[in-house]
């Protein structure tokens, strides 16, 4: 099991290597639209303007990019305050068993990542939906770390906002620059706490069931390619003639704060490095991640333009400084390996025109959160609040009692019911 050191979740991020350092002082800097600065007084418009269209007793919030090109957000360092594996039959343990770690490629990888596609591979059958339930067994399984003192009026609270999966806070901050998948996602009030599950929409559901048999394959290449650079353990090295199972994870649980919103998330990590002397989690981890080969200056353009938002928001919320991407031919073998730093993404798109940016992605999350927190004001595990958002439209909400979206188990509603005096270890 890995030991890292338990910093406060309300600290600064003092490295001066920080990305939150990073991105807050390029804030005026990253205009990709290659403008002069505006004057300082255009936030403080776009605020107002962002006041007006999102009064706060309305039932709709705005996407609109202009309405959050505002200063960066407060975020605080991620403190990673635990993690957890899933096992080859996808079965919670509060541990780090499924942890691997990071292994330099040679410059020429020739890695082949259609191999073992027909005959090693054990796929995660991806109709069932967990929603939270691996978190939620995390929280039960570690409530000393996130419990208040006790009180009378809230015995059992946690000490956090909201509860949810680093993807669907991904979703959030990638939302304003969406232009083909909406989404949906149910919110709940427990004990204080709002819980946030994705729900799938319908065209997600069809996307998934008629997936051709190439998308299929190259959903593969990815975890392949996961296995070419990674070793069970810090001495041994990648065994790329073993099965890809897809139910294996190790997931990280970090603490944070954005603006006033106290946030506990828990997304999947690829990797760690494998160094003695690395920092601590989550600073020692690393995204893997496939693309296409760059072969001109338009794909390179595209990169930046559209992958990368998605790299930067996923690695930038729990605070992976860094990614490993490895561009493969179109028969999925991989070329070449590209490291991209978190900190640097915002220079490498600043010559991009109409590019996104950063402060937009952040202040609509926290705009969202706080649209959220003034939504969801009955605290019930019976009743939903289903956000939902198509392109091009306004984020909306409706409220359900005891209907199908409701997510929040059974196991867990007793279990938090009840005073933490005992913690179960799986």
């Amino acid at each position: 099991m890995d030991h890292y050191r338990s910093r406060s979740p309300n600290s600064s991020y003092h490295s001066r290597h920080s990305a939150y350092d990073r991105e807050r002082g390029d804030r005026g800097r990253n205009r990709c639209e290659n403008q002069r600065l505006r004057p300082n007084n255009h936030r403080q418009h776009q605020s107002e303007l962002a006041a007006e269209k999102n009064p706060q007793n309305s039932r709709a919030l705005s996407t609109r990019r202009e309405l959050y090109e505002r200063d960066f957000p407060v975020y605080k360092q991620p403190v990673e305050v635990g993690n957890f594996s899933l096992d080859s039959e996808r079965r919670f343990f509060n541990d780090s068993r499924q942890m691997r770690y990071y292994v330099e490629p040679d410059r020429n990888p020739n890695f082949n990542l259609r191999d073992g596609y027909k005959d090693r591979f054990i796929k995660r059958d991806d109709s069932v939906k967990e929603k939270l339930s691996h978190i939620l067994r995390w929280v039960i399984a570690n409530r000393s770390k996130l419990t208040t003192r006790m009180t009378t009026a809230s015995p059992c609270a946690l000490d956090v906002d909201f509860v949810t999966w680093r993807g669907h806070l991904t979703k959030l901050l990638t939302t304003p620059y969406e232009t083909r998948e909406g989404w949906m996602l149910a919110a709940t009030k427990f004990r204080g706490t709002i819980y946030i599950s994705e729900v799938e929409t319908e065209a997600a559901q069809r996307e998934r069931e008629n997936r051709t048999e190439r998308h299929e394959e190259m959903m593969y290449w990815g975890y392949k390619f996961e296995q070419y650079m990674c070793a069970d353990n810090v001495h041994s090295a990648p065994d790329p003639d073993g099965v890809v199972n897809t139910n294996e994870a190790f997931c990280t649980v970090v603490q944070t704060r954005l603006a006033d919103h106290r946030l506990l998330f828990s997304g999947e990590v690829d990797c760690r490095d494998k160094d003695p002397s690395a920092p601590a989690p989550p600073t020692c981890y690393i995204e893997l991640k496939t693309s296409a080969e760059i072969c001109t200056p338009k794909q390179r353009s595209n990169l930046h333009r559209f992958k990368l938002l998605k790299w930067w928001a996923q690695s930038f919320l729990p605070g992976v400084p860094r990614v490993v991407a490895g561009f493969r031919d179109h028969e999925g073998v991989v070329v070449s390996v590209e490291t991209f730093h978190i900190s640097k993404i915002s220079q490498l798109i600043k010559n991009e025109y109409n590019c996104w940016r950063p402060t937009v992605c952040m202040n609509f999350c926290c705009d969202f959160l706080s649209f959220v927190k003034r939504a969801v004001t009955e605290d019930s595990h019976s009743v939903v609040y289903l956000f939902s958002w198509e392109p091009h439209k306004d984020v909306t909400y409706s409220v359900h009692r005891d209907s199908q979206y409701s997510f929040l188990p059974h196991w867990f509603i007793d279990e938090m019911s009840t005073r933490p005096d005992s913690h179960h270890q799986s």
